[in-house]
């Protein structure tokens, strides 16, 4: 294959079934679930090769700063960073992405779609399969990744086609939804089924004559927001006025279950969405009772699960097929054999006012200047830790209704208080009056740490008033 792939990354996912671990603030794909690097950053490495130009990412505005600080973790360059206004599912953002792609590659680019929450393990099979989607891509197809099944999942959709693995592309005869569990231990028994990876091979201009022929609403929806978007730090923001117009669908069910240049590249190497709690169990490093902890876990007398702690120390005894995930602020306990029914639990927690918070943010909230965890609340009061890593800066700032009390732990701290700057040190502290303007900066080469401590009559985030911000936030 000579031609250079452009990758779009499809970064805007939630992950509810990985809950409590992924929420709505820190989703699954920026998670370090199957290694030290996150799955979105694993999908930068795999694409940090000769064969793929620098990769263009789209994702809402509110993963923005991830994206940029978990790139440059890794060393990986962008082409660019596109972010959606609105949610719209996947139609509108590859055709989107398409539509930035052929502006800035040209209209006969290949575009290789790619989920940013997919653990994949690139073998000789999967250049393979890579050069056999390029080529049929530059003839017209519109070209999906089929994986060849192991088991009859119940939580993928399907592809009926007689494509072969190492084979060329073959043409899709239909597309399948998830099926029960009957219906999948019969389509594994038949044969001809593939699981539908959500991976596309596709030329810009072809994707986008498709689009504009078959979903003509979400086609002029793309185009008008690209052409108005506009640049915001290091990022492009999409128009949203026409960016809000495209429907709710995704990109199966607008283009490719509608058109007739559909096919599919069959291919057997390691692949998993990682939908689920019992997907990173099969994935993950098991012991000899087929059991994956991650944390500080202790088992006795158990057997095919799956504990996984970000924080206190969980003990599990004499139990078979169960779900332990563990964070500062919730826990989550089932079989591991019924991990779909996660997604139940949390629409449940989100129907209610009371435990809605806990499938939106963490305990520790993410920031690009660092980050802060919640450690005590009361009455008029609360403390929380903060990190501020090396050289970053939070904004020029004031409250209305709060003081604040800064004790540094590790680090060292400039603190600007009305235009007077201060340095200090481990163990040293300051005092920040109501409604005094102030800003927390990091100068050293080691993250900072300090403890914070609010007091007043309205302690909400929503009380900070920017006045200057290097990230584009007043």
């Amino acid at each position: 294959m000579s031609t250079v792939v452009v990758p779009l990354i499809l970064a805007g996912g939630q992950g509810t079934r990985l809950w409590p671990m992924s929420r709505a603030a820190r989703p699954k794909q920026f998670l370090p679930l199957t290694g030290p690097t996150s799955l979105f950053q694993q999908t930068l490495e795999r694409v940090a090769n000769q064969r793929y130009a620098a990769p263009v990412v789209i994702t809402n505005s509110e993963y923005r700063f991830i994206i940029g600080e978990q790139a440059a973790e890794i060393g990986v360059d962008l082409t660019a960073v596109l972010l959606e206004p609105v949610a719209r599912n996947t139609a509108i953002a590859i055709i989107a992405g398409a539509a930035f792609i052929s502006r800035r590659f040209g209209p006969d680019s290949l575009i290789h779609v790619l989920p940013s929450d997919h653990k994949v393990i690139v073998d000789d099979g999967y250049w393979a399969s890579l050069d056999n989607a390029a080529d049929a891509a530059t003839r017209g197809q519109l070209v999906t990744f089929g994986i060849s099944p192991t088991y009859p999942e119940t939580g993928f959709g399907y592809i009926r086609s007689e494509a072969r693995v190492g084979g060329a592309a073959s043409a899709v005869q239909h597309f399948a939804e998830k099926p029960d569990a009957e219906r999948a231990h019969k389509m594994l028994s038949e044969g001809g089924y593939l699981w539908n990876s959500g991976m596309f091979m596709l030329e810009a201009r072809r994707l986008l004559a498709e689009a504009e022929r078959l979903a003509p609403d979400t086609y002029r929806a793309a185009v008008e927001s690209v052409a108005q978007a506009r640049e915001d730090l290091d990022f492009i923001r999409l128009e949203e006025a026409s960016f809000a117009k495209a429907p709710q669908i995704s990109i199966d069910y607008a283009i490719f279950e509608k058109t007739e240049r559909a096919s599919v590249v069959a291919v057997d190497f390691a692949w998993s969405d990682l939908g689920s709690w019992d997907a990173v169990w099969k994935n993950g490093e098991q012991d000899d009772a087929e059991n994956v902890s991650v944390g500080a876990v202790t088992l006795t007398d158990v057997s095919r699960s799956l504990v996984i702690t970000d924080h206190a120390h969980v003990a599990v005894t004499g139990l078979e097929d169960i779900a332990v995930i563990a964070t500062n602020d919730a826990v989550y306990v089932g079989r591991l054999s019924e991990a779909q029914k996660v997604s139940d639990v949390v629409k449940r927690l989100k129907s209610r006012q009371q435990t809605s918070a806990l499938t939106e943010i963490h305990r520790t909230a993410y920031r690009p200047w660092g980050g802060y965890a919640s450690v005590l609340n009361g009455e008029r009061f609360q403390v929380k830790r903060l990190f501020v890593k090396p050289g970053k800066k939070l904004s020029l700032q004031k409250h209305h209704h709060r003081a604040e009390h800064w004790i540094v732990v590790r680090g060292t701290a400039e603190v600007t208080v009305d235009g007077n700057v201060t340095v200090l040190s481990e163990n040293q502290s300051i005092y920040l009056p109501l409604g005094c303007v102030h800003r927390l900066a990091n100068p050293g080469k080691i993250e900072l740490e300090l403890i914070e401590v609010q007091t007043g009559s309205y302690l909400g985030e929503d009380d900070i008033i920017r006045i200057e911000d290097e990230f584009g936030r007043t």
